[in-house]
């Protein structure tokens, strides 16, 4: 064996590798030098008719959830075909992937559970995390999305079974953003569920007992940030996922200024609806014109507002202060007004201006006028007949964003929304709608899903090996998207563009964070490359099949 032969596994191991195999596409050639003759069915097919195979049995499945299990499988038996078939068919089976079906996938995940993906941490292995961490096979990595499962999308407490989505964000980040699959590790820490069902469910798959939290829980996620930097140096990227509302904010303050994290929940959210916004202006105005109201004052609705108070201040040069006057909150007391101030949370703090109290959603949109409903409550059918007809009765074209997911706990649908204003509406949502004919026009509703930000968003970190996140970054980020709405898409009344352009999408946003990072003198790769779409698009994962000797 000479030094510098690099072997991977032969003959019944090879096919078992998820990385190296290629099914019926290994030649007559490969199968005899990898001791694979009779392992296979003599017929050699190639990648392209793989697919094409694969794709008619998908559709064949009338239960989303059924395509889930069936792409999960090809995942961990031929990983190649499975990004080359969702990078060729982004729009198909990106909701399959992820939401909305991801939401039914981790609540029923504990049944569906075949082999494990990812990395579990639990409050069994407090003082050994580092090891834990060493047990992963890959030393590389780049990338970790980590959740507690404590607030999954809008379905709430689901303990260890939240690990669908680590596994489903790291698949975009992947098949959207190109990066590589073997850099990318997803993390449950599991320190219980107050989730009574899964707790007497004899299939859950995590420990049984009521969640941690205090001191026990802070503890164990320091040691799980300092064996990160530890293990993985300080240029990995950790992006919290689904943690509840107490926890999100605080980890992402208390870690921001010494690692490289990202909550996707208050920034990815906040980034992607900015973009939206910032390409609405297209109708006219500007951002500072407009008067947005949230329903929902959590990690999203915050963060959304001061990213979009971000945004104005930076455009008007007026304090942050003043230009977060513009926004508007609700939550489940009703509008966040000063007079609230002494029992609110301190995220909602900066949110609680003068004005007389009001009760309920309905009430705050009459009393505020505004030009723009986001809403982010998950809770569904939150945005009634009569608040959307009052939106269309203020203004000619208001513009309503229900982006709870997954679809079932959406704030209205994008039928509701044409309807009631009467074909008006500027209509956007979290989880997918189908086209709605009103009046003859079709309407084709716009999806505010964080895939469009967050694998350009890692590419650009990666690529420019920047060492922290700043807001800035995300407002880059925002802007790079919304230019990429053309004028034919403006004109059918799009807020984004197609998803099957979303990785030339992620190369121009990963080219204009590294840029932003290069700026802030935050990025270690130097020195700065002159074209930076095209070292995106260079590192960029392609998931074709190598020939092997």
């Amino acid at each position: 064996i000479t030094p510098w032969i690099a072997s991977v596994a032969s003959g019944y191991t090879l096919l078992r590798d998820p990385r190296y195999n290629k099914g019926l596409a290994f030649s007559d050639k490969e199968r005899d030098a990898h001791f694979l003759t009779g392992l296979l069915p003599p017929a050699v097919l190639s990648q392209e008719l793989q697919e094409k195979k694969m794709v008619k049995s998908l559709r064949e499945y009338s239960v989303p959830l059924q395509k889930y299990v069936a792409l999960m499988d090809l995942q961990e038996t031929n990983e190649k075909l499975f990004y080359k078939l969702i990078i060729d068919n982004v729009e198909e089976f990106l909701p399959v992937i992820y939401t909305p079906t991801v939401g039914e996938a981790c609540q029923k995940y504990g049944s569906i559970f075949r082999r494990p993906q990812g990395l579990y941490i639990s409050l069994r292995d407090k003082g050994r995390v580092s090891e834990v961490l060493r047990n992963w096979p890959e030393s590389s990595v780049q990338v970790i999305v980590v959740t507690d499962g404590e607030r999954i999308l809008g379905l709430g407490d689901l303990g260890c079974q939240g690990m669908g989505i680590p596994v489903g964000k790291l698949s975009l980040y992947t098949a959207l953003g190109g990066v590589r699959p073997s850099v990318c590790l997803p993390i449950t820490i599991d320190v219980g569920t107050n989730n009574k069902n899964l707790l007497e469910n004899e299939f859950y798959i995590g420990l049984k007992q009521k969640r941690a939290t205090g001191q026990e829980y802070d503890e164990l996620l320091e040691e799980f940030m300092s064996a990160v930097k530890q293990n993985y140096g300080e240029k990995v990227l950790v992006q919290f996922e689904d943690f509840a509302n107490h926890n999100a904010f605080k980890l992402l303050e208390k870690y921001r200024s010494t690692h490289l994290v990202f909550n996707d929940d208050i920034q990815g959210t906040a980034s992607v609806v900015l973009a939206g916004l910032v390409a609405s202006l297209k109708f006219g105005g500007t951002l500072a014109d407009h008067t947005f109201l949230f329903l929902g004052a959590g990690e999203a609705g915050t963060g959304i507002a001061e990213l979009i108070a971000l945004e104005i201040s930076k455009k008007t040069n007026a304090p942050l202060g003043e230009s977060r006057k513009k926004i508007w909150l609700v939550d489940s007391k009703g509008l966040i007004v000063s007079s609230r101030r002494g029992s609110l949370q301190d995220f909602k703090k900066p949110w609680a201006h003068e004005h007389e109290p009001v009760k309920d959603l309905l009430g705050a949109v009459q009393a505020i006028k505004p030009t723009v409903l986001i809403g982010t409550s998950g809770v569904g059918k939150t945005f009634t007949e009569e608040v959307v007809r009052a939106m269309a009765s203020i203004n000619e074209k208001p513009i309503i964003l229900a982006l709870s997911n997954p679809t079932s706990q959406s704030e209205c649908t994008a039928e509701e929304a044409y309807y009631w204003s009467k074909g008006r509406a500027i209509f956007a949502s979290g989880s997918p709608f189908d086209p709605v004919e009103y009046n003859g026009k079709v309407y084709v509703p716009g999806q505010a899903n964080n895939a469009y930000i967050f694998p350009g968003l890692g590419l650009g970190l990666i690529m420019s090996g920047t060492i922290r996140v700043h807001d800035d970054m995300l407002l880059a980020a925002s802007e790079a998207l919304a230019e990429q709405v053309s004028d034919d898409e403006h004109d059918r009344g799009l807020l984004y563009p197609p998803f099957k352009n979303i990785r030339k999408i992620s190369a121009r946003i990963a080219a204009r964070v590294a840029a932003k990072a290069y700026d802030l003198a935050l990025a270690s790769v130097l020195p700065r490359p002159e074209d930076l779409v095209k070292l995106a698009e260079s590192y960029m994962y392609n998931p074709v099949y190598n020939c092997f000797r």
